[in-house]
């Protein structure tokens, strides 16, 4: 993959070159999605022009270590990153995010200390990241704001009382009828060890379950 930059007096391009595929993603396309929330002054729109970068994780690559602090947090504007974290060496997935939603691991990123979660590609993902001091001037001067985190940036929250909404499904058939329909725009692009682990069974027990009429 290979990013280019292009600017004219109007409108700012991310170009994306993925082999033969080419696609343009436009900055504006992000005010879109910060206007359902609050509504964008020019000084704010060029403060969020020269501090959203874009970014291009391949398909398998870490986004996020646990050993490391987080210090961005991602918008997706195509594909899907994990959240997961290490279990007797064994990776317990936690949540799956997608398009039009923010990803970081919550406590690091607002306490600035190492956590426990990582974050992974789930297929090839473009998404602006937007660095924790980038995000911190932001709120110290556009009070809207801190709104728009109330409103948009608790979808992080979401997944977690999704996560452990579904453990209270005693079953695994149960758990797993529950996932399919919290994750369902994006549930058969997961791979099925990744949906295991987050139910909390074997992949074979999940092939057996989704065998069964």
């Amino acid at each position: 993959m290979l990013l280019l930059y292009l600017e004219n007096n109007t409108n700012c391009y991310y170009i994306i070159v993925n082999h033969k595929q080419k696609t343009i993603e436009k900055i504006e396309d992000i005010y879109q999605h910060f206007e359902t929330y609050i509504k964008l002054s020019e000084d704010l729109k060029s403060e969020l022009t020269n501090r959203l970068k874009p970014i291009i994780f391949k398909k398998g690559e870490l986004v996020l270590d646990a050993n490391q602090i987080c210090k961005e947090s991602y918008f997706i504007r195509k594909g899907v990153l994990r959240t997961y974290f290490l279990k007797d060496g064994k990776e317990i997935s936690e949540y799956f995010s997608s398009a039009n939603e923010w990803v970081n691991s919550p406590k690091s990123f607002m306490q600035r200390k190492k956590d426990m979660y990582y974050i992974d590609a789930v297929e090839d993902t473009t998404a602006f990241l937007l660095k924790v001091n980038d995000l911190v001037f932001l709120f110290d001067n556009f009070p809207e704001m801190e709104r728009y985190a109330r409103l948009s940036m608790g979808s992080v929250f979401g997944h977690l009382m999704e996560r452990i909404a579904s453990m209270r499904f005693t079953s695994a058939k149960e758990r797993y009828l529950h996932f399919k329909n919290v994750y369902a725009d994006i549930y058969p692009r997961i791979p099925l060890g990744m949906v295991a682990s987050y139910i909390g069974i074997t992949q074979e027990t999940l092939s057996r379950i989704r065998s069964e009429k």
